[in-house]
């Protein structure tokens, strides 16, 4: 009689999707890991229901690969259903991990979104300021919407998570590296980041030969409208690259393609705020003179430092978003 194969489930939170789309990269390789491993749920693939999941035993379940970040009651009533049934909870990709895209709405709240969306925007027509509501009625009977939260959260702020996989989103070779590292019989310790590398992006990236030991610069660019050398490293050229920040293991794929990292493989081993160790490192390189006038001339074209530095993390950085006052305005 053949053993069983471990059970692994997938579920999607507040993302994009693209970490759906990451397991299916793995292309001829899927039938690989479905040799390894039975897929007992996955929403977007797979045709079980929570009822499913609600029948099976406690920790029956191998591993659960969650992505995205917790916007939603029901989201994270959800999770909380599959760590229940989990030995390992996975948080796969940026969002779960470390709040990702979603978490720059951390830099309002609830109220000021809606009135964007539903009043305020110049393309809503929405005279009577309808919002959604959690419940109505209607003749048929109630319906029911999930409570949009006031703030994004990472999975490991709403449940217990064993193991991390970085990328926005992660590459077929990281999913891989990540799914043969919980089947073998030497795992990390548990809040370890698994399928990538403890060193740094500019280690992959084939621009780091032209990069000094030392990198000054007296201003920042932006990409949109300068003109890049491909031959030389980008932070030279004044566009503001995280590679030296960042975590590798994506095979530098944006320097790659001459694009600047941003940041969503997250930090290295030891860094407590991804955001901070951004800003230290950037303001490292400028050199100009200490007078204000002087600063704010060298980064005037870093429009959006918050979008920058705290693309994929604000919800995980020490600060988690803005103090918003009531009635929209902000401290």
């Amino acid at each position: 009689m053949s053993k069983e194969k471990p059970k692994v489930a997938f579920y999607w939170c507040a993302s994009c999707g693209g970490c759906e789309e990451a397991v299916v990269d793995l292309a001829e390789e899927v039938l690989k890991v479905i040799e390894l491993v039975d897929i007992v749920f996955w929403p977007v693939a797979v045709d079980t229901k929570r009822e499913d999941i609600e029948k099976m035993a406690d920790g029956e379940i191998f591993a659960s690969f969650i992505n995205g970040a917790i916007r939603l009651s029901e989201q994270e009533d959800m999770v909380k259903l599959l760590r229940r049934k989990s030995k390992f909870i996975i948080a796969y990709g940026s969002c779960s991990y470390m709040g990702g895209i979603p978490a720059l709405a951390n830099m309002w709240n609830r109220e000021t979104i809606f009135n964007w969306v539903y009043s305020e925007s110049p393309t809503v027509m929405n005279p009577d300021k309808t919002t959604p509501k959690t419940k109505i009625e209607v003749k048929e009977g109630e319906l029911e919407l999930p409570l949009f939260y006031n703030t994004v959260r990472t999975l490991d702020q709403v449940i217990e998570v064993d193991y991390y996989v970085p990328g926005c989103p992660p590459t077929p070779q990281v999913t891989k590296n990540a799914l043969l590292a919980l089947l073998s019989d030497e795992l990390p310790p548990k809040g370890s980041v698994i399928g990538a590398l403890s060193k740094s992006v500019c280690e992959e990236c084939p621009l780091n030969e032209t990069k000094p030991d030392k990198v000054l610069i007296d201003s920042f660019k932006r990409l949109a409208v300068t003109k890049i050398d491909p031959e030389k490293c980008l932070l030279l050229q004044g566009i503001p690259c995280l590679g030296p920040v960042t975590r590798g293991g994506c095979g530098a794929l944006c320097p790659n393609g001459k694009m600047p990292c941003t940041g969503c493989f997250g930090p290295l081993d030891g860094v407590l705020d991804y955001g901070g160790k951004a800003i230290s490192f950037l303001a490292s390189i400028l050199d100009v003179p200490p007078e204000e006038d002087a600063v704010l001339k060298a980064i005037e074209n870093l429009p959006d430092p918050v979008g920058l530095v705290y693309k994929y993390s604000l919800a995980r950085s020490l600060l988690r978003g803005r103090i918003i006052k009531k009635g929209g305005g902000s401290e």
